[in-house]
């Protein structure tokens, strides 16, 4: 039976976009439930401390680059001498006007949000394969489900086909025992957030039903389960996290 206080121990994750935010508190989430972890993000200043000081691997990875991405992820195999988790975390969260959108900025926010999260779902998916066992979890949003006034109309189309591609990984690897699944979260305190107009933050937050924004610290607890012995049993789902804001 696993410890219910360590879920993780044992286990090694590889977490993109690790470097702050929402990436660094999942990073760390992880860590506290046992797990070893290979932060990764295109500044690698931004992972190095909490690598140091978590006993983890620090590594510089673009995420649009498939050949980086394999390489990082063959070091973290040669250091932990394997991953049982991936979390696809690295994105860009433009909010600009779909009347503004460029078409190199179109292709930009694609490429991190959607093809960085396709290597990383099938470079870990075929360790993962080979070894029989594995939980893949991808960093979808609420945005793709539902039209938002807060994110770019690129954005939300990634995020969208983000939850697709999450399905075709799950249907694929379910009989080799590993689970795919996304996260949807909407609303999470963040710089970002902070940056907005405070009557366009206000009108956020009247919106959810709870009444406030979510914390960083939620999500990551969800993907802890997710990763965790207790969603064995879960694959090509998408969990919400949204205060309320859109229920189905």
């Amino acid at each position: 039976m696993a410890n219910a206080a360590l879920p993780l121990a044992g286990r090694v994750a590889f977490v993109t976009g690790a470097g702050r935010g929402l990436g660094m508190a999942i990073a760390r989430a992880l860590h506290e439930a046992g797990a070893r972890v290979a932060f990764a993000d295109i500044d690698l200043a931004g992972v190095d401390a909490a690598a140091k000081e978590t006993g983890g691997l620090a590594m510089e990875l673009d995420v649009r680059d498939e050949g980086a991405f394999s390489a990082c992820f063959d070091k973290a195999v040669a250091r932990f001498g394997a991953v049982d988790i991936m979390v696809n975390n690295a994105a860009r969260t433009p909010t600009t006007s779909l009347w503004d959108i460029t078409p190199e900025d179109w292709d930009d926010v694609l490429a991190i949000n959607l093809r960085g999260s396709f290597f990383g779902c099938r470079i870990a998916g075929l360790h993962m394969r080979e070894r029989g066992a594995g939980r893949i979890v991808n960093l979808a949003s609420m945005a793709g489900q539902q039209a938002s006034a807060a994110t770019g109309a690129h954005y939300a189309a990634s995020k969208a086909a983000l939850l697709a591609l999450t399905r075709s990984f799950a249907q694929e690897l379910a009989p080799h025992g590993v689970t795919v699944n996304a996260l949807a979260p909407a609303a999470i305190q963040s710089p970002l957030l902070e940056a907005l107009d405070p009557a366009r933050r206000q009108a956020l937050q009247a919106g959810i039903p709870m009444g406030r924004f979510g914390l960083p610290e939620e999500v990551a607890a969800a993907v802890v389960y997710l990763a965790s012995p207790a969603a064995a049993f879960m694959t090509g789902a998408t969990l919400d996290l949204n205060g309320g804001r859109f229920m189905r």
